[in-house]
């Protein structure tokens, strides 16, 4: 047999480029032109004004949110002669004390989400 099919893989070759070290040579500059600055005139500075800090201005607080007040007892009865009669029907699905809220062409209990719809 020969030694290539003894299960000896070849790694491939690296295609990355490894950064050289510097070989200690100073690079040298190009001669072409100099690098020296022409004479600068002397400018004369502005009086400097200090620094004013901008004026923070105090942060308005937002007012309290307002609470919605519950409606009181009296505007879901009417006194009669007779006694008392309910203006708005109960959740069939909550029971009593959960009154269901009349919204035009259908009743609907804000606690459960159940909605009944009024007959035409």
């Amino acid at each position: 047999m020969s030694e290539k099919g003894k299960g000896k893989k070849e790694q491939p070759q690296p295609t990355e480029k490894v950064a050289q070290k510097p070989t200690g040579k100073p690079t040298e500059k190009p001669a072409g032109k100099p690098t020296e600055k022409p004479a600068e005139k002397p400018t004369e500075k502005p009086e400097e004004k200090p620094e004013e800090k901008p004026v923070e201005k105090p942060k308005e607080k937002k007012p309290a949110k307002v609470k919605k007040k519950e409606k009181p007892a009296y505007t879901r009865y009417k006194v009669d002669a007779t006694g008392l009669t309910r203006l708005l029907p109960y959740c069939e699905r909550c029971g009593s004390g959960y009154f269901m809220a009349d919204h035009g062409n259908r009743f609907a209990c804000g606690h459960c989400g159940f909605t009944r719809y009024k007959r035409a």
